[in-house]
């Protein structure tokens, strides 16, 4: 499989008072730098799915240099019928798109003006469909998590039918998952399956010492190395890992004041 890179942003969160304009700037620059193949953004552009606040992601969104980018729809933007305006502005909010050797199915998650989500019964088809084509390396994109994430608190927003969605996802070879939603990134393998979650590239709504962050992922023949850049400043990874054996090693989550720390090869 050819070498590419990928960038994967979530939660902007515009017209939100924690919205940072200059990390929003600084994430653009940064990602324009880094020239990926692919920018792929797991949702909730805006704060309330109103129109001015889409019109404001949408801004950023366009300065992105990559010919690329992927984008569906969060909790947040299906808000007051934000769906519309993401539709009308942004693109479908169901995707199908074949990268080289890569493919990429994303899905709205989302239901109107609730927090919970979920993919329903209806889709297990399609998904089964767009996956079943030739690739190497195959990604499901969604908003809400799969999984729950530790350090977020009180775990109720999982999509609804997360159960069966893994098991067509296992079903189908999928070798990565993406996800945002709590703003906390993080990294799982399970069985050959690995769900990797970005943080929020530009806001303040953050859980502990987290700080605002986007993934970048390297996807090079049969290895897979997934780091977490923070705007501003550095980077560091997150996972590395094998698909086709699924051997992978898991780096430590740092807090803003440790220096380094050793890996856990699993």
């Amino acid at each position: 499989m050819k070498a590419i890179t990928i960038a994967h942003i979530s939660d902007l969160h515009a017209g939100s008072p924690y919205f940072v304009p200059s990390l929003m700037d600084r994430t653009v620059v940064e990602l324009n730098e880094l020239q990926p193949d692919l920018v792929l953004c797991t949702g909730d552009l805006t704060e309330m799915g109103f129109r001015q606040d889409y019109v404001t992601a949408h801004e950023y969104l366009r300065r992105l240099e990559c010919p690329d980018v992927i984008v569906i729809p969060g909790n947040h933007d299906s808000r007051n019928v934000g769906y519309v305006h993401f539709e009308e502005l942004i693109g479908p909010r169901w995707q199908s798109v074949q990268f080289g050797d890569v493919r990429v199915v994303a899905v709205d998650s989302t239901e109107p003006d609730l927090d919970f989500g979920q993919i329903g019964r209806a889709r297990y088809h399609w998904l089964r469909e767009e996956f079943a084509g030739p690739a190497g390396f195959r990604i499901f994109m969604l908003h809400h998590h799969l999984l729950p994430i530790p350090g977020t608190g009180r775990e109720r927003n999982m999509v609804y039918d997360a159960g069966d969605v893994l098991e067509v996802l296992a079903e189908c070879g999928v070798d990565l998952v993406l996800s945002g939603h709590k703003h906390v990134p993080y990294a799982w393998r399970l069985e050959g399956l690995f769900v990797v979650n970005a943080g929020t590239c530009c806001s303040l709504r953050l859980r502990g010492t987290t700080r605002p962050c986007y993934n970048v992922i390297h996807l090079d023949d049969d290895h897979v190395t997934v780091a977490r850049k923070f705007p501003f400043h550095g980077s560091e990874k997150l996972i590395e890992f094998t698909p086709s054996s699924g051997r992978f090693t898991k780096y430590p989550v740092l807090s803003p004041e440790e220096p380094g720390a050793g890996a856990v090869d699993q």
